[in-house]
């Protein structure tokens, strides 16, 4: 028993230590950032796909918003077989508007998928083109509840995005939108207020904060992903993807990180810019973001079969190939993780009710080291929260940033859950799309038909 404990002693301060180090190494690009240029947006021909399923009570609003702010770029709504009003809507604006047009998708082809709907969108840009420059032409990807910076399309057109020709796609730092709602469950108490509105919280700081930091030290790698809202890429690059298939999107979980792990194989610049946004929908029902959560965690486990191809390719450099490996090995280093600072505590726990030696070590010096163990492995989680609060929310007081810094610790606990059902509907061949529903909609049953 005494070995076990000193095993799985030594094992939980490895981890705790190395976790520091690696934590350190993502923040100081984060911290040095510089600003981008803005650029001619005109230089460009300007597409936005927005997917869209049952989005009846956001499509409206988003579409006006964006074609507000972005008069010359067009954009394609996916209308995915929805069974509410999406599609009439959209089809109204679209004969008021040539920009605005609607892709319909009907079963039992449509529900495949976020990535088969993108395709169906590039496959009917494709059709509209006249000829022009393939490199000309950015097609974005934004969820039908997403607002762009007006400012957005210059950034992305400087020299530091798409005035680069090497660069084929882009990603765009996710905000959340509605950090300001106080009564986000009314008839609820205020306790439950509390939790929603620190798990929407939570979502901004990590996608501010620590995902920002991650990509920004993917610039040094050359390994920046691309996410599912805030997408953009260059017509000329999907057409490489393409192939003559009409599919530069593929059949992964995680689409947008395939994607990019395609653009990069093919010999593409991926770029990630903190200068411009796009605001979402946090979700504050603990149940959609676990299913959120977990559609992510299984797509990173189906994106695992392209590291022989990361391995092989000449575009990847050395610490691109261990910064990828390293993220795809992330759902089994998390349930690693779970095992490694929960087996320990339950030996010494058991050692101490049956083993007197262990007893008396445990309030000898066992308690210091164990403080020690998981002080280390909590505090680069908690020191987020200050940095939030320093970079993304001024106004708010000291105080918030070292209580959202500790939420930020149970936050994280969630993948644990999250990775561990991924695991599970791997196992049970499940790999169907679940969409993730508005915060304004009912709980039901709403997922893909398995592909």
């Amino acid at each position: 028993m005494k070995l076990l404990i000193a095993l799985a002693q030594g094992v939980t301060l490895l981890v705790s230590i190395v976790f520091v180090q690696y934590v350190a190494a993502i923040l100081i690009p984060y911290l040095r950032r510089k600003p981008r240029p803005v650029g001619d947006h005109r230089s460009f021909i300007w597409h936005v796909i927005i997917p869209a399923r049952d989005e009846e009570a956001v499509i409206a609003r988003t579409v006006r918003r964006l074609r507000t702010r972005f008069p010359e770029t067009h954009l394609w709504v996916v209308d995915d077989a929805s069974t509410d009003g999406t599609a009439d809507i959209v089809e109204r604006m679209s004969i008021e508007d040539q920009r605005v047009h609607l892709v319909r998708r009907v079963l039992p082809e449509a529900r495949t998928g976020k990535g088969d709907a993108l395709n169906a969108a590039y496959r009917a840009i494709t059709a509209l083109q006249d000829g022009g420059s393939p490199d000309r032409v950015i097609i974005g990807v934004v969820d039908a509840d997403g607002e762009l910076d007006p400012d957005c399309l210059g950034f992305l057109a400087g020299q530091g995005g798409f005035a680069d020709p090497a660069v084929g796609g882009v990603q765009v730092e996710v905000r959340m939108r509605n950090l300001t709602d106080r009564r986000l469950l009314p008839g609820r108490g205020r306790l439950a207020n509390f939790v929603a509105r620190t798990l929407l919280r939570m979502q901004d700081l990590e996608f501010r904060t620590v995902i920002a930091s991650v990509q920004h030290s993917r610039h040094y790698t050359g390994t920046v992903g691309l996410g599912g809202n805030g997408q953009f890429t260059r017509l000329s690059a999907l057409m490489d993807l393409d192939r003559g298939e009409g599919r530069p999107w593929r059949g992964s979980l995680l689409e947008d990180f395939e994607l990019g792990v395609h653009l990069l194989l093919a010999g593409w610049q991926n770029v990630f810019m903190a200068d411009t946004w796009v605001s979402q929908e946090g979700l504050y029902n603990v149940r959609r973001f676990l299913t959120q959560r977990t559609r992510w965690g299984q797509g990173v486990l189906q994106c695992a079969r392209y590291w022989p191809q990361v391995a092989a390719s000449r575009h990847y450099s050395a610490a691109g190939f261990v910064e990828t490996t390293y993220f795809l090995l992330q759902p089994w280093v998390t349930v690693e993780l779970s095992l490694v600072f929960t087996l320990p505590l339950a030996a010494i726990v058991y050692g101490a009710a049956v083993d007197d030696g262990v007893h008396a070590w445990l309030w000898d010096t066992g308690v210091w080291y164990l403080t020690a163990c998981y002080v280390l492995g909590c505090l680069p989680y908690v020191l987020w929260g200050p940095i939030y609060r320093a970079r993304c929310a001024p106004e708010h007081p000291w105080t918030s940033g070292l209580g959202w810094g500790l939420a930020y610790v149970l936050y994280c606990y969630g993948y644990y859950i999250t990775t561990w059902r991924a695991f599970v509907r791997i196992l049970m061949r499940r790999s169907g799309w679940a969409k993730t529903r508005r915060n304004a909609e009912k709980d039901t049953v709403f997922v893909a038909r398995e592909s």
